[in-house]
């Protein structure tokens, strides 16, 4: 397992990372003042709140509350784990991550498991260009139009029939056979263990930061099934990945469309004709996994089937999993092929231009759900007929989310149905025990200082200005509060991304994660910044010199009160009398 990542390396990082560009890169950033801003990635909106600070290096968007440094994003939008977002901004700024005391406490660590996965990869790749059988791996691929550099660009390669091509090469002792079979490279029969593809062209399946984690793979000769995919390890998980997602994003920054289809050779073909904007799920439905990635890649996905009955069964299933993702601001199509033809075929037989003006005339969600319904219901002239169409199409639009795109289908069912569009818009219920809006407090002094300090490091200064009686204060948080000082004391450039990322192991980092981007803070004007963290401290000061001076008091009967401190009490009674009024 590998070791903890030194912070000042992570502090480091975050120096010679531009949030900007990194968010930039996944979504249309729009410069609006000394900010950028967006439409949020992590909710659905109609105006943007999400808004990206140069001068902290944070995201925070104002309606939905997410929030956060680039590694958060990374976290959160590419859905990577705290260590392998460190990984993916290191490898972009040419750093090596270091690592450094105990062992980190971030799980299994996969990396043997990805090491032989690419050495098979390279293996394949090499017995391609080598081998005594290749020859007719490489005819099956010209013949289907591909070109050696499209081959290479996807990572080809070629599994030689026999049973230990692998397990001879990268399974010599007992650790690596149990590599092997963990990475499903090898299986197991009547205690032999063997190679798991032979005699198959191989396509590696890689994850969206470029490593091998699985393999398809297309037989060769008669031998069943056609096509064979890895087996379910801890690093591949079919319903959740996509052949060529990848090489997508290496190729388009930012594409247009997604094209989703059903082989690794359609996607290969496409991109040989200049397509090379196709994903293929792998032998699976579309899931709500596969969806949530696609709609983070592209503002439109085209789902690319056979127009047979199969070839709709399977847009049926895609089209149920996306309704609930189903918002309206980004564009969900189906595209049916003619009889006969897949997109291989059918880009060879009629070019790059034609098919793409297929794509771009892709049959839209809304269509496709409401033809599928008619064509169910059949009679669409008699009152029992249309009611039937109501009563199929009301579940399925409640799994729209709330919002206009529901509304328009709604409407469209109401037009179809021949009624008034009203009864079919359902307000939905108020969630169980669901807490009434309330105006927000602030929170407690200790909380304030520590807010502000987080926003903004450089009003650490006006702390040490103050007396330090409040650093005696029994509030919870003040030993917190006194750590994050001295971070910016021993680091007085720091800004805001850096600092919190520094708390990222505190048992309260989410709280203080949230007390950074506190609503509060928005109320204050730059000018006031400095005297809100002054009154702050001064006002946890005070209570500390007031327990001061009751302490003795608390400790004594009254009966044996000196007359000073008789008059002391009724000065304090007083003021507090005044307070009130």
């Amino acid at each position: 397992m590998a070791g903890r990542i030194p912070p000042q390396f992570i502090d480091d990082l975050l120096a010679r990372t531009d949030i900007v560009e990194l968010i930039g890169g996944r979504i249309q950033l729009r410069k609006g003042g000394k900010d950028f801003q967006a439409r949020c990635p992590f909710h659905d909106e109609k105006s943007p709140s999400f808004t990206v600070s140069p001068e902290k290096q944070f995201y925070h968007c104002f309606g939905c509350g997410a929030h956060g440094t680039a590694i958060g994003f990374l976290m959160e939008y590419d859905r990577l784990g705290f260590r392998e977002a460190i990984e993916d901004l290191a490898r972009r700024a040419g750093l090596e991550v270091p690592t450094e005391g105990a062992p980190a406490p971030a799980g299994p660590d996969h990396a043997p498991l990805y090491a032989v996965l690419e050495q098979a990869a390279q293996l394949y790749r090499r017995q391609l260009r080598e081998h005594p059988q290749a020859p007719q791996a490489v005819e099956y691929l010209k013949s289907r139009g591909l070109s050696g550099e499209i081959a290479a660009r996807y990572g080809v390669g070629f599994a030689p029939s026999g049973w230990d091509f692998l397990l001879s090469r990268l399974g010599a002792d007992p650790a690596g056979r149990e590599r092997l079979a963990q990475a499903g490279l090898i299986t197991e029969q009547d205690g032999k263990r063997y190679d798991r593809f032979r005699d198959r062209i191989m396509f590696p399946i890689r994850d969206r930061r470029g490593r091998v984690i699985g393999f398809g793979a297309r037989v060769l000769g008669d031998a069943k099934p056609k096509y064979l995919n890895s087996p379910e390890t801890p690093v591949f998980h079919k319903g959740r990945e996509l052949y060529g997602l990848y090489e997508v994003a290496q190729t388009r920054r930012k594409p247009e469309r997604v094209l989703v289809v059903e082989g690794y050779l359609d996607v290969i073909a496409l991109a040989q004709f200049g397509i090379d904007y196709a994903v293929a799920t792998l032998g699976t439905a579309t899931t709500a996994d596969h969806l949530q990635v696609l709609l983070r890649s592209a503002p439109e996905l085209v789902f690319c089937f056979d127009g047979d009955r199969a070839g709709r069964g399977a847009a049926w299933k895609a089209l149920e999993a996306a309704l609930p993702l189903a918002t309206g601001n980004q564009s969900l199509r189906f595209l049916f092929l003619p009889d006969g033809e897949d997109p291989d075929t059918l880009v060879r037989a009629e070019g790059q231009a034609a098919f793409e003006q297929r794509v771009k005339s892709a049959t839209p969600l809304s269509t496709f759900l409401f033809d599928q319904l008619k064509d169910t219901v059949g009679d669409m002239i008699s009152g029992d007929g249309r009611a039937r169409l109501v009563a199929l199409a009301e579940p399925l639009i409640e799994k729209v989310p709330v919002g206009i795109y529901r509304n328009m289908l709604n409407g469209q069912l109401a037009e179809l149905a021949k009624l008034s569009p009203e009864p079919l818009r359902r307000p939905s219920p108020p969630r169980r025990g669901a807490a009434q809006p309330r105006r927000p407090t602030r929170p407690s002094r200790v909380a304030q200082a520590i807010a502000l300090l987080l926003d903004h490091p450089e009003l650490a200064g006006e702390a040490a200005a103050e007396p330090p009686d409040w650093r005696r204060s029994d509030s919870p948080g003040v030993q917190i509060l006194v750590e994050l000082l001295d971070s910016i004391a021993a680091y007085p450039a720091i800004n805001k991304a850096r600092l919190i990322e520094r708390w990222r192991e505190h048992p309260h980092f989410d709280y203080l994660r949230r007390l950074s981007v506190a609503p509060f803070l928005d109320d204050i004007p730059l000018d006031g910044l400095a005297a809100e963290l002054t009154g702050a401290l001064q006002g946890l000061s005070k209570d500390v010199r007031d327990a001061d001076r009751l302490r003795p008091l608390n400790r004594r009967s009254t009966a044996d009160w000196s007359d000073e401190m008789r008059e002391q009490m009724d000065r304090d009674a007083e003021q507090a009398r005044t307070r009130r009024r």
